[in-house]
């Protein structure tokens, strides 16, 4: 039980109706979670108004209820507390609830369209390497210390947000890292929290479904730095030009990595594998465990993070050559005749441009390459036709496939993507629209040296067809086509 008043305490409230002075039950921003003595919190939402729900939360016995505006009809049991946004009182006093659980870690928060997760996941595999407990949220899977903690979100909601802070202060957890979408900045979800630092990987087109605009999505990733606090780092690619943007309101200490000029934080490729690359961070030599350029920035933050952490530099070099990739991101599986197959969450043409470029530069040709992708279902559909060309300029052959139709039909989904291919592209293009098939036949006809890129879907497995998720993984589907060329 909380005490109304003490939760009160960490929002700007702009009215009160009823007393303050009441024990809280639970806190809830979900109606159908309400039981009596609940404080309720009608957010606003991309496709629900919790507004609408106040009298039904009323009669389930709601004790409290947090809101923009007052309902029509005030029940005298019930206290009303009225504030500017309700997203933003809700993280709040999610925060409240759980003791401020982020002033207690060092929380660092990644925001990008592509290498969240990996340099999120990175930071978080240091610390444990240093010796510290950690605690990561990802969309791979949250972890606290050692502990896996299933995800459905990139950044969850506040409340399952600073739970799981919650559970890593109590497991002694000194370090958090955590992935920031747009979608989680733009809904207020990371609000009430205080982070030491924030890293920014790059921006390209992603979730126009649901920005409409690059400068609205710009927006909300730089709404993440300007929330900063001023003894807070911030951290971003110096290389991407919009990571000047993500400095400009910031009150948080200005740091830049870069891989081609001068920036605080210097990585450098010095030689590339399939299996590797050796690196040099401000001009020492590392040699670590992944492949490409995109691989590089990702490193080079988290050596810049690191760093701005405070951890020892000689161990934090050290520690760099120690860290494995990430499950599905640029995973690699080697079959008979020297065949390899590459397992990418590339899902969006930048991210399947970068993959595509790391291959080539140890191929050394193309047309070595055997690329499947296909896109997801009621999502960004002007990114469809821009993914498939980008993959048939730097495939050799091109395989359009599934991914998660979600509500829509597959073949209208292939259908967006083939028409970004010219007549030639056509010609080196096969559209089948099961996506085992797909990888099976990318598979069979990979000729000795050529490597297999199945890019979109990563880590994830499953596919989501109609509203119902069948077990589907990559991985394990590339690994029985291989095992068949035995």
């Amino acid at each position: 039980m909380k005490l109304l008043s003490d939760l009160l305490s960490a929002i700007k409230v702009t009215g009160i109706i009823g007393s303050e002075h009441k024990e809280i039950a639970t806190l809830e921003c979900d109606s159908r979670k309400i039981n009596r003595g609940s404080l309720f919190v009608a957010v606003r939402g991309y496709n629900v108004d919790g507004h609408k729900f106040i009298p039904l939360v009323t009669l389930a016995g709601a004790s409290a209820i947090v809101c923009e505006e007052l309902p029509e009809i005030l029940d005298s049991t019930v206290t009303y507390i009225t504030v500017e946004n309700s997203a933003v009182a809700l993280g709040q006093l999610a925060s409240q609830w759980w003791g401020n659980p982020s002033r207690k870690l060092k929380l660092v928060g990644v925001t990008g369209t592509n290498g969240k997760t990996t340099t999120a996941t990175l930071i978080y595999e240091m610390a444990r390497l240093m010796g510290y407990k950690a605690g990561l949220l990802s969309t791979v899977c949250n972890y606290i210390d050692d502990e896996a903690v299933p995800t459905t979100q990139t950044t969850p909601d506040p409340l399952t947000l600073n739970e799981l802070l919650h559970r890593m202060v109590v497991a002694g957890c000194s370090y958090a890292a955590m992935e920031v979408s747009s979608h989680a900045a733009h809904q207020h979800r990371i609000a009430g929290l205080t982070f030491a630092g924030g890293v920014f990987s790059n921006l390209t087109r992603d979730h126009m479904d649901y920005h409409k605009t690059v400068e609205a999505y710009l927006q909300a990733k730089q709404s993440f730095f300007d929330s900063l606090p001023a003894d807070a780092f911030a951290l971003t690619n110096a290389d991407d030009r919009n990571g000047a943007v993500m400095l400009q309101n910031t009150k948080a200490a200005k740091y830049t990595y870069s891989l081609r000029s001068h920036a605080d934080f210097m990585g450098r490729v010095i030689e590339s594998r399939l299996d590797g690359t050796l690196m040099s961070f401000n001009s020492q030599e590392v040699e670590v465990l992944f492949t490409g350029r995109f691989n590089a920035y990702n490193l080079t933050a988290v050596y810049g993070a690191a760093t701005l952490l405070g951890w020892e530099p000689e161990r934090i070099l050290v520690d760099m050559s120690r860290l494995v990739p990430v499950a599905g991101r640029f995973q690699t599986f080697r079959g008979a005749n020297g065949i390899m197959a590459i397992v990418d969450y590339a899902h969006t043409p930048d991210a399947v441009v970068n993959v595509l470029a790391a291959i080539r530069e140890v191929t050394g040709s193309s047309d070595r390459i055997i690329t499947v992708v296909g896109a997801g279902g009621n999502r960004d559909k002007g990114k469809r036709p821009i993914m498939a060309r980008e993959a048939a300029l730097r495939s050799g052959k091109l395989i359009l496939t599934s991914d998660n139709p979600r509500d829509e039909e597959p073949l209208d989904i292939l259908h967006d993507m083939e028409a970004g291919l010219d007549d030639d592209m056509r010609a080196r293009t096969l559209s089948i629209c099961d996506r085992r098939e797909a990888i099976r036949t990318a598979v069979r006809l990979a000729r000795p040296g050529d490597v297999v890129l199945v890019a979109g879907k990563g880590h994830e497995d499953y596919q989501e067809i109609k509203g119902v998720k069948h077990h589907f993984d990559d991985r394990e589907v590339v690994m029985a086509a291989l095992a068949e060329l035995k």
